[in-house]
């Protein structure tokens, strides 16, 4: 059966934020296929049309924020709106990993390991380390953050997992320090035998230490960052189902064990008419929850965790985008996920 869906033709201008109310970093966190990356892309526009120059950046190896701003986003930082300053890049860690920390050069922007060992001791499984691509992807975003030419940067994280063990690298890289340390303390003029005998011979073993905790302490300072509500805002991104509200539970635990404050929870795909959720008039197609028993149920179903939820996020300030009938793509639908999350 087709069933004919009248398509939203345009949003009135005065129902979309001019500007947001937001510190100058906004991260968006959460289960992958959640919608971080229609938040991210609908807060960077809200954000860049009161003249904020606003980066909005893709951390998660699977991209999609091209297709969701239906534009072609490079890896580099680049102007992707004429009437607006918005800027979009989406990190390539593979290609980040080539200049990063644990990648496979050899220089002092490569990987700090090669200075101790030689670069094929480095790696020797020929592949990057563990954690290399959180590593790769936030050396890049530090460097996008302290960029002067952005005002504001909105962040798509990479799910739950890789954006925790972003947090975790600093304790990594410290105990890795203090191991090369101890290392290089038992085996004395040894290490330098060592890298000669690896096609090194004029690694210098206290480079690739130095290396090591340069990046430590960046990281350290990208967490005292995320540690600031005046700098920024963690938005955790969840759907009213059981087993989203329990994931968005844990990663609010660890965080608060970071001590990364989440200021908004914004809760997406909830089945209500859009014009309930926000000022957008009555031009969208809405659940029918008489006449539709399918409807009713998962209505039924996303009430239960949206009576959990509220419970378990009392004290943030949540926020509820409903679900469209059609996907959201470009900026007629983004206007309206920014009215919902923004206003």
């Amino acid at each position: 059966m087709e069933l004919e869906v009248e398509t939203v033709e345009d949003i009135d201008d005065e129902v979309v934020p001019d500007g947001i109310d937001a510190p100058d970093y906004v991260l968006y966190g959460g289960k992958g296929g959640v919608g971080k990356t229609t938040m991210a892309a609908a807060t960077a526009l809200a954000s860049a049309r009161d003249d904020t120059a606003t980066l909005v950046v893709s951390t998660d190896p699977a991209h999609s924020l091209s297709d969701t701003l239906e534009t072609d986003i490079p890896s580099d930082p680049a102007r992707i709106r004429e009437d607006i300053p918005l800027f979009a890049a989406e990190i390539d860690p593979e290609e980040a990993l080539e200049d990063g920390p644990f990648g496979g050069g050899g220089d002092a922007g490569g990987n700090p390991l090669a200075g101790l060992l030689g670069e094929d001791a480095a790696n020797p499984l020929g592949s990057s380390m563990p954690g290399s691509d959180e590593a790769a992807a936030i050396r890049l975003l530090l460097e996008y953050m302290d960029d002067p030419r952005f005002d504001r940067v909105v962040v798509d994280t990479a799910p739950t997992g890789h954006t925790l063990r972003l947090l975790e690298l600093p304790e990594m890289l410290d105990t890795m320090v203090g191991k090369l340390l101890t290392m290089r303390e038992r085996l004395g003029g040894m290490m330098d035998g060592l890298a000669g005998m690896f096609g090194d011979e004029n690694a210098d073993p206290e480079e690739g230490i130095d290396s090591l905790r340069e990046f430590s302490d960046r990281i350290e300072q990208f967490r005292a960052v995320l540690r600031d509500p005046s700098q920024t805002d963690f938005r955790v991104v969840m759907v009213p189902e059981e087993l989203s509200v329990r994931e968005s539970e844990r990663l609010l635990d660890r965080l608060e064990g970071f001590g990364v404050p989440v200021g908004t929870v914004v809760v997406n795909r909830v089945m209500q008419d859009p014009g309930e959720v926000a000022d957008v008039g009555d031009s969208f197609v809405a659940p029918n929850h008489t006449d539709c028993e399918f409807c009713e149920r998962r209505w039924q179903v996303q009430r239960t965790a949206l009576e959990r939820s509220q419970e378990i996020f009392r004290g943030h300030d949540v926020r509820r985008v409903p679900l469209f009938a059609e996907e959201v793509q470009g900026e007629r639908l983004l206007r309206v996920v920014a009215a919902c999350i923004e206003d």
